[in-house]
């Protein structure tokens, strides 16, 4: 039974945790900044962003990715705990892949960051497997029935890695400015990317 007061946000009830830590003792503020900062700004989303943008204008990279996502994502720099065993599904015209972890929220933290509170959500995880074009629908995805939908499964020993379809029309762009397109939901394939 949980003891939380309703109607207090998921940040609220965050920020007291963390002034209770660093009240008694038990954090210390300016270490508490300096990971929050590391996950904002150096492991997140913008990690994942750059592989995607990397792999839509190097085909040679393309092609390791997908053979090998851990070996190539390290090419990079991106390695450590939660990114061992990446394994990289390509979104296509014809075939739309997304990313649940059904019993508990494996995600590969070195390429997006921390996971966002609906992909640990109960409701996600098991409509996502059950109705995934619904729930695809829902964040605005649209797909005829010619796609074919994939639903992957990450776990402790896989974590699954989207490269979503590059939007059309994006051909002049930098892999900078491509990588400025690319969200973390169109990683997970709840989205596209768009242009």
């Amino acid at each position: 039974m949980s003891d939380m007061q309703p109607g207090i946000d998921l940040a609220t009830r965050t920020e007291a945790l963390e002034s209770l830590l660093v009240e008694r003792g038990l954090a210390d503020a300016k270490t508490v900044e300096t990971f929050i900062g590391i996950y904002e700004t150096q492991v997140g989303p913008m990690n994942g962003a750059k592989v995607v943008a990397k792999a839509w204008t190097d085909p040679e990279y393309k092609e390791r990715l997908l053979s090998d996502g851990t070996a190539a994502v390290a090419e990079l720099g991106f390695k450590g705990p939660q990114g061992e065993h990446i394994v990289v599904l390509e979104n296509t015209a014809t075939e739309h892949n997304v990313v649940v972890c059904t019993l508990c929220s494996c995600y590969p933290w070195p390429l997006l960051g921390l996971p966002p509170s609906w992909y640990k959500d109960s409701a996600y995880r098991s409509r996502v497997v059950k109705e995934p074009r619904a729930v695809l629908a829902e964040w605005g995805t649209e797909l005829g029935p010619d796609v074919a939908v994939k639903v992957h499964d990450s776990s402790s020993e896989v974590r699954y890695f989207i490269l979503p379809e590059r939007p059309a029309g994006t051909e002049s762009l930098s892999e900078e400015e491509l990588a400025g397109l690319v969200t973390r939901d169109a990683m997970v394939g709840v989205t596209k990317v768009a242009s």
